[in-house]
C-alpha cells in the first residue's frame, strides 16, 4: 500500500469481529497502512463526536473509508454508557459531511436460496442519505386550528399554504430537500451504473407529490439529458423513470442485477427488503459514494448488541461476519483501483471468493445454516469461521 484507508472502528460485537478479521485475514497478506479513528461510542462521548467529524474529513482528503458498525444511542443507551448526551448517527454524520449516495447489494452464495426464486443477480439499493423524514419537523396539534406552511424569502416575501383545518387533535409533518443534494444524489447514482456497467432505475410518488417528488424526478431527467445521456447509450445500459409503485411490481419479476435509486425513507424501507428477500442483513454490502468520488465501506448491519453481551459473559458466539469482510475487501480493492496496485484488487477478489466458498462448501456459522439449503453444515465459533475463511484462501 502507499496511501492509507481512513480505518473507522466501532462497537459491541462487530468490535471484536474487526480485530479478528485483521489479524487473521489482513495483516498476514498486506503492509496495511490506515489512518485509525475510534469511532466506539466511548470515544465519540469522550470527544463531544469531534472524532466523527475528523474521520470525514480523513476520508475526504485520502479518498477511501473502511467503517465497522456504531451504535446511534437512544435514551437506554444514555444511561448504559453514561453519555453526555444523545450523539447523533455516525453514518448520519459522515453522509452530510461527504454529500454522499449508499448503495446496498446482496452477497450471492448458492445454497442461500432468494426467497424471489427469479433473482438470479443482485439488486443494489441506491439510497439518497440527505433529508426527508429524516430531518423533518414534527408537531402535535393539541386541537383545534389551521396549520400553514410557509416560507419566508431572504427579500421578505413569503409563500403561505394552507396544510390542513385541524377540528381536534392530530399531528403535523415538515419535510425538506436541496436541489444541491438531490443533484448530488442523482450524479452518483449515474457515475455508479457507469462504473459497474448496469441498468439504473430511479423511482418516487411524483403523481402524488406533484411539486416534492417531481422535483426529483426533473433534476434526474435534466441531469441525464445534458450529461450522461451518450455516456449511458455508449456503455450498453439504460436509465428510466418509474413510479416506486410499478417498480415495486417490476423488481418482484425481474432477474436482477440492476440500480434501484430511492428517496431516502423508500430506501431504507426496500434496502431490508432486498436484503432479507435475498437471505439476511448479515449478506449485504454497503458503500457511500460521495459526487466527487470518495467511498466508504461497510457492513448494512448493526453492531450484533446480543451476541456482544454473550461475549461478556464468556459464552460462544457465533457471528456471521462476512459483511465486514467485504466492508474491507471493497475498500482495499478500491485502494489498489485508485493507486494503481494490481496486487490489492487481487487480493480482495482471491478474499471475497475465500469467503463464499468456504460456506459453499458447508462451513458457515449458526445464522447461515439457518437460511443454507446444505443438509450438514459444520457450525463454527465466529473465530473459527474468519479462521476457515483464511484456511480456504490460502489453498485458492
Amino acid at each position: 500500500m502507499t496511501t492509507p484507508l481512513v480505518e473507522m472502528d466501532g462497537d459491541e460485537m462487530t468490535r471484536i469481529l474487526w480485530k479478528m478479521i485483521k489479524e487473521e485475514l489482513i495483516l498476514p497478506y498486506i503492509d496495511l497502512k490506515t489512518e485509525y479513528y475510534d469511532l466506539g461510542l466511548e470515544h465519540r462521548n469522550e470527544t463531544d463526536d469531534q472524532v466523527t467529524i475528523d474521520s470525514a474529513e480523513a476520508t475526504k482528503k485520502y479518498g477511501v473509508a473502511v467503517k465497522c458498525a456504531t451504535i446511534t444511542p437512544n435514551a437506554a443507551r444514555m444511561t448504559e454508557y453514561n453519555l453526555k448526551q444523545m450523539w447523533k448517527s455516525p453514518n448520519g454524520t459522515i453522509r452530510a459531511a461527504l454529500d454522499g449516495t449508499v448503495f446496498r447489494a446482496p452477497i450471492l452464495i448458492k445454497g442461500i436460496i432468494p426467497y424471489v426464486n427469479n433473482w438470479s443477480k443482485p439488486i443494489t439499493i441506491a439510497r439518497h442519505a440527505y433529508g426527508d423524514v429524516y430531518k423533518n419537523v414534527e408537531i402535535k396539534v393539541p386541537g383545534a386550528g389551521k396549520a400553514e406552511l410557509v416560507f419566508t424569502g431572504e427579500d421578505g416575501t413569503q409563500i403561505r399554504e394552507t396544510i390542513h383545518e385541524f377540528a381536534g387533535p392530530g399531528i403535523i409533518q415538515g419535510i425538506h430537500n436541496t436541489d444541491k443534494s438531490i443533484t448530488s444524489f442523482a450524479r452518483a447514482c449515474f457515475n455508479y451504473a457507469l462504473d459497474t456497467k448496469q441498468d439504473l432505475w430511479f423511482a418516487t410518488k411524483d403523481t402524488i407529490s406533484k411539486k416534492y417528488d417531481h422535483n426529483f424526478k426533473d433534476i434526474f431527467q435534466e441531469l441525464y439529458d445534458a450529461e450522461y445521456k451518450d455516456k449511458f447509450e455508449a456503455a450498453g445500459i439504460e436509465y428510466f423513470y418509474t413510479l416506486i409503485d410499478d417498480a415495486v411490481a417490476r423488481v418482484i419479476r425481474s432477474e436482477g442485477g440492476f440500480i434501484w435509486a430511492c428517496k431516502n425513507y423508500d430506501g431504507d424501507v426496500m434496502s431490508d427488503m432486498v436484503a432479507t428477500a435475498y437471505g439476511d442483513l448479515s449478506m449485504m454490502t454497503s458503500v457511500l459514494v460521495s459526487p466527487e468520488g470518495v467511498y466508504e465501506y461497510e457492513a448494512a448491519h448493526g453492531t450484533v448488541q446480543r451476541h456482544y453481551y454473550k461475549y461478556l459473559k464468556g459464552e460462544e458466539t457465533s457471528t456471521n461476519s462476512i459483511a465486514t469482510i467485504f466492508a474491507w475487501t471493497g475498500a482495499l480493492r478500491k485502494r489498489g483501483e485508485l493507486d494503481g496496485i494490481k496486487e490489492l484488487e487481487e487480493y480482495a477478489d482471491k478474499m471475497e471468493r475465500a469467503c463464499i466458498r468456504t460456506v459453499e462448501d458447508g462451513k458457515m456459522t449458526r445464522s447461515l445454516s439457518l437460511i443454507s439449503t446444505c443438509k450438514e453444515p459444520v457450525i463454527l465459533n465466529s473465530l473459527e469461521f474468519i479462521q476457515a475463511i483464511r484456511a480456504t484462501y490460502d489453498t485458492l
